[in-house]
């Protein structure tokens, strides 16, 4: 059946006219589930979102202000995921795509854009008016889809539609601690209500599991990688650029180019080395895998932003030494690697050689950071000789076809 034709009713009844459908749970064995066009202009439109943290990371650890650049990168980075997050599952398992359902979706789009114009704010004057507010856009956008699930549903699973309402309005009540605590407060608050957060869907889905579809949920992660890695490259290339158009150095740039434009390529390579979603059979390994890609999102899109540093440091625009530079590449580099394999790859590696791969490379990426002005670039070999070796291994003994 094509994605864009309507649904019967789950009872055989006719469908609905693709202006208002009955919002009927997907099933997890629906063939040929794939994403639509309406969810990856859903990713491109929050990864400006994406990109605004991580220049203001950049301005940070310029400037030498790393603890302040890092939480604050970390908070502005759940926020944005998390509301990802909720929109996937909710798509994968709800997705009626009739007028209704897109205009609800675009409302949340417009809620992430307010949202990252406040980051700067955020970032510079613990000022989170303007984050929290398009963030109840899009909270209060996503429970009206639960309740309209809630609605067209019955029994255990209109329950648990209910849940996901609720635990969602309570969750943004607890945000308003963010605007009116002291700062000080702010990130052991921003701490409870992220647990919190995460909280909803393990309680929500206790007696019910909703019908996302593990093949979807995959390619929904895998292509949101993807776009975050792109970013990664236009942000590193506009600094390439940037530094050009202001130095001379070619000497020093072309290498480290080279060494970021590796690394990005490597962890393409790497993230998508195994077929992840015939992993996801369960609740429990769904949502551990899910809740792990905050560090696989968060440090993919941090590479870019090290790389942009490492390049001001080292035309003189950076107040930070070349250590510390170096490190903004090797350490999100370096958690990369070690999240995708904790996470991600490590369901289908063979034997001790398999499995340590990752774990070493991102040790040695680490290693790295005292190369002095050679830092990136060796820690892009690095990340090409951990392809290499992985592709290797695997033509020997070829991974696991299941988890």
């Amino acid at each position: 059946m094509s994605e864009d034709a309507p649904r019967p009713l789950p009872d055989g009844g006719p469908p609905h006219s693709p202006v208002l459908r009955r919002m009927a749970g997907r099933g997890r064995e629906e063939e040929h589930r794939a994403a639509t066009p309406l969810e990856l202009f859903f990713d491109l439109c929050f990864v400006v979102a994406v990109a605004v943290a991580g220049r203001e990371l950049v301005h940070a650890l310029a400037e030498g202000h790393a603890a302040h650049g890092v939480l604050g990168y970390l908070m502005m980075f759940f926020t944005i995921w998390w509301a990802w997050m909720n929109f996937t599952w909710f798509a994968s398992a709800y997705d009626t795509d009739d007028v209704l359902y897109r205009v609800v979706t675009l409302v949340q789009i417009a809620g992430v854009l307010i949202l990252s114009a406040g980051i700067p704010r955020a970032f510079d004057d613990s000022d989170f008016s303007v984050v929290w507010f398009g963030y109840l856009v899009m909270r209060l956008a996503l429970v009206s889809q639960w309740l309209r699930a809630a609605f067209s549903t019955t029994g255990a699973e209109r329950r648990t539609a209910l849940k996901y309402a609720a635990g969602v309005c309570l969750c943004q009540v607890g945000w308003l601690g963010v605007l009116f605590l002291p700062d000080r407060a702010k990130p052991w608050v921003f701490l409870v209500m992220a647990l919190l957060e995460m909280a909803v869907p393990t309680l929500a889905e206790m007696t019910r599991q909703t019908a996302w579809h593990p093949h979807h949920i995959a390619e929904r992660y895998g292509l949101f990688t993807i776009i975050v890695l792109g970013e990664t490259v236009s942000a590193a290339t506009v600094a390439v650029q940037s530094a050009l158009e202001e130095s001379e150095a070619l000497d020093e740039l072309l290498p480290m180019a080279a060494g970021g434009l590796l690394l990005i390529f490597a962890a393409f390579w790497i993230y998508f080395a195994v077929p992840i979603h015939l992993h996801l059979a369960s609740n429990r390994q769904a949502f551990l895998w899910g809740y792990g890609h905050y560090l696989v999102f968060g440090s993919a899109a941090a590479i870019g932003a090290g790389i942009e540093v490492a390049i001001e440091q080292a035309v003189g625009k950076a107040h930070i030494s070349t250590f510390a530079a170096s490190g903004t590449v090797t350490v999100p580099g370096a958690l990369f690697m070690f999240s995708v394999w904790l996470v991600h790859s490590r369901h289908y590696k063979r034997g001790p050689a398999q499995q340590l791969v990752l774990p070493v490379s991102a040790l040695a990426v680490l290693v790295c950071t005292f190369a002095g002005g050679n830092a990136v670039l060796l820690a892009g070999l690095v990340a090409s000789a951990t392809v290499v070796t992985g592709v290797w291994l695997s033509t020997r003994n070829p991974p696991l076809a299941e988890a």
